[in-house]
């Protein structure tokens, strides 16, 4: 359904003078699999990654790696006002459980991150390098997936659909 979507999304006319207008290179507003995958998975790094300007890494990253950027601009809202609290929180206990390191007694307000930021500031990372990796890298494998198992399905609905048109025909006759 999503693939279709994006499909349609290409085909606008007025995206595509959009595109031509600004000289925007095509492949990062591609809608192959890759290039979603590759832009979720982007995304999803840079949004467990809790800090200001997420779009704005994106950007930087660009030129590096060729992905859908506004899927990624899209998947960094993951983390966002409400969710940036637990993210912190897990991120957080988590890297201090890898790093052998007891924990101090967490309230999710932001006066108490500010306050303690120097002495959970390993740990918070740690952990974030661990969800940010391995989220991105299973958003990658989830997406090519789903994304395959449609086509697949596609496929099959598209050649059970020609064989039963063509065996009532045959029945008919």
């Amino acid at each position: 359904m999503i693939r279709k979507a994006l499909k349609n999304i290409n085909a606008n006319e007025k995206l595509k003078a959009f595109i031509q207008k600004y000289n925007i290179p095509s492949e990062y507003l591609s809608a192959s699999r890759k290039m979603v995958s590759k832009g979720i998975a982007v995304g999803v790094f840079v949004s467990l990654i809790i800090m200001p300007m997420q779009t704005l890494i994106i950007l930087l990253v660009m030129p590096f790696i060729r992905f859908n950027i506004p899927i990624a601009v899209a998947m960094t809202w993951l983390s966002n006002p409400f969710t940036t609290p637990f993210i912190l929180y897990t991120e957080y206990t988590t890297g201090s459980f890898l790093l052998g390191m007891r924990p101090t007694e967490v309230e999710i307000t932001l006066e108490w991150f500010i306050k303690n930021l120097k002495s959970i500031f390993v740990p918070l990372y740690a952990g974030t390098a661990l969800y940010s990796i391995i989220g991105s890298i299973l958003a990658y494998y989830f997406v090519n997936h789903l994304w395959r198992s449609s086509v697949k399905k596609d496929k099959d609905l598209r050649k059970n659909g020609r064989t039963k048109t063509t065996d009532t025909k045959e029945s008919n006759s």
